[in-house]
């Protein structure tokens, strides 16, 4: 992280910290959290009462899972991608490239700051 000024590397930090608690409020409306595995899973606004709901209630909620379920998947990974990045800045190798060990410029952090690629090998 050299290549990174400190005030670089605190503006970085602050984008990754916001967008990971934008994601979870998504993630929290979106779908539910499994207990035991702490993946998100999409849901319905009110799927308790879908076996006793009449047709047309069922069919929204069914509806609403077919949106929601491959949306909590893209949120999850965009998600892990995001903690991903945090804690390569913890261990101290954020903003290299995975694939080329060179640095990542800051322009591509800033408009990416979970970027773990170069723009050359994105």
């Amino acid at each position: 992280m050299k290549h990174l000024t400190e005030s670089e590397l605190e503006a970085l930090r602050a984008a990754l910290d916001a967008e990971h608690a934008s994601l979870q409020e998504e993630l929290a409306m979106y779908g539910k959290k499994d207990v035991t595995t702490g993946e998100w899973e999409g849901s319905s606004a009110d799927e308790t009462t879908m076996e006793e709901a009449d047709p047309t209630d069922a069919a929204d909620q069914i509806e609403e899972l077919i949106v929601n379920v491959p949306l909590v998947a893209e949120l999850q990974k965009r998600m892990h991608e995001v903690e991903a990045a945090m804690t390569r800045m913890e261990e101290g190798s954020y903003g290299i490239c995975e694939v080329s060990g060179e640095e990542i410029d800051f322009d591509r952090l800033e408009a990416n700051p979970a970027a773990k690629t170069c723009v050359e090998h994105a």
